[in-house]
C-alpha cells in the first residue's frame, strides 16, 4: 500500500513526514461537503453521515471532507471528495457557485474553535451539496447511512457519534436550508 500523500492534481507527493511538517506550520485548505438527499421541491430529507475509524481508534460518524490540491477548483474538490466517499454514482449537484454557507476553521490546540483536528490549522470551507445517485461507502470508510432530519435533531442522535466538532457542521447546514 501507497503511503504518500497527494498534494496536486498532477500527481505530485509528499513523503507522511513532510505533510506532518507542512501541517504544523501552515493552514491547509479542505472541503467539507454534507450530502443531502432532497424532495421534490428541494427541501432536504437526508443527510448522509459516513461511518470511519478516526486517527485515534475510535469508530465515529463524519462527512464527506478532504484537502483542496494545488491547481484544483473548489467545484473540482467537492467532485473528487463526493465521488471518493460516496461512489462514482452518487451523482452530486456541486453548487454553482463556490461560496460556502460557513467557514469552519480546525485547530489542533483545543478550545480555540468548535471546530479541533489535532493534526493541523485547517481552515474549511463547507458545503450542502444534494446526492441524486446510487451511493455506497468507499476507501475508508466502513458505512455510509442515511438520517431523516427528525432523527438528527432527536436527543440521542447519530451526531453524537461525530467527532471535533463536525455535528456542529451538520447542525448549521440544517440550519441554512431552514430545516433546523
Amino acid at each position: 500500500m501507497n503511503s504518500r500523500t497527494a498534494v496536486d492534481a498532477e500527481g505530485a507527493w509528499f513523503e507522511p513526514e513532510h505533510i506532518d511538517e507542512l501541517r504544523r506550520r501552515l493552514p491547509i485548505p479542505y472541503v467539507d461537503v454534507v450530502p443531502v438527499r432532497t424532495d421534490v421541491d428541494g427541501s432536504v430529507v437526508e443527510v448522509g453521515l459516513l461511518l470511519r475509524a478516526s486517527g485515534d481508534g475510535q469508530i465515529v460518524r463524519a462527512i464527506v471532507s478532504g484537502r483542496v490540491m494545488i491547481h484544483e477548483t473548489i467545484r473540482e474538490a467537492i467532485t473528487r471528495h463526493v465521488e471518493k466517499d460516496l461512489g462514482p454514482m452518487a451523482l452530486p449537484r456541486i453548487p454553482v457557485s463556490p461560496v460556502p454557507f460557513t467557514v469552519a476553521e480546525y485547530f489542533p490546540t483545543p478550545g480555540l474553535s468548535p471546530f479541533h483536528d489535532p493534526r493541523q490549522h485547517a481552515i474549511s470551507m463547507a458545503y450542502i451539496v444534494p446526492v441524486d445517485g446510487e451511493t455506497a461507502p468507499q476507501e475508508d470508510a466502513l458505512d455510509l447511512a442515511w438520517f431523516g432530519i427528525d432523527e438528527l435533531l432527536a436527543e440521542s442522535s447519530p451526531l453524537d457519534e461525530m467527532n471535533g466538532g463536525r455535528d456542529l457542521l451538520v447542525r448549521r447546514a440544517l440550519a441554512h436550508v431552514g430545516a433546523a
